[in-house]
């Protein structure tokens, strides 16, 4: 028999339509909150009988390893889903909830406002507008036409945060703010 640890917290997300409905014993977490292949294994706890029990983990669990196989189940844990969160930063996606929103904490919230990194390079367009590429990868155009006290440099600091209506401000190096838009490759 295959054991396999999980940490906790974790974050389950269904990504797949093939899944069953979960069983009937013992309690479950709220609808929609896990994929019911995780909750048929949570309900497997419910049975008084240690064979009978056993069985049942024995089979829901291979169930839940078929689905995560058949990638109708992905695990993914919180570290796994902030370094998603950060790289996503600033890409304006659908509210799918699959990347957690409702239940942050406020340092975590803090977090996703915000991304400090450095300037891998820099370029200007046509316009005199700056192109950054962060240390990361992700490119950010200045969509002002404000001008900045300092030139930037290869290296400096950059912090870019959320402002008003989906926008963003950066800040690079000790120069005044300049509103920025995440560019896609």
């Amino acid at each position: 028999m295959r054991v396999m640890i999980l940490g906790a917290p974790l974050l389950l997300l269904t990504v797949g339509a093939g899944a069953q409905q979960p069983a009937t014993s013992g309690p479950a977490p709220s609808p929609g909150t896990l994929p019911s292949s995780v909750t048929r294994v949570f309900d497997c706890r419910a049975l008084s009988g240690s064979a009978e029990r056993l069985a049942c983990f024995d089979r829901e669990v291979a169930a839940l390893e078929m689905a995560a196989r058949a990638r109708d189940v992905a695990i993914y844990d919180r570290e796994q889903v902030r370094k998603t969160r950060r790289t996503l930063f600033g890409i304006a996606l659908p509210d799918l909830n699959i990347f957690g929103g409702d239940e942050e904490d406020g340092e975590e919230a803090a977090e996703l406002s915000r991304i400090e990194s450095t300037i891998r390079s820099l370029r200007q367009d046509a316009d005199g507008r700056y192109i950054v590429t962060l240390a990361d990868g992700a490119r950010w155009a200045q969509i002002d036409r404000k001008e900045l006290s300092a030139y930037p440099r290869v290296g400096q600091t950059i912090r870019i945060r959320r402002a008003a209506m989906g926008s963003y401000l950066a800040n690079i190096g000790s120069n005044t703010a300049i509103r920025v838009r995440r560019v896609l490759p």
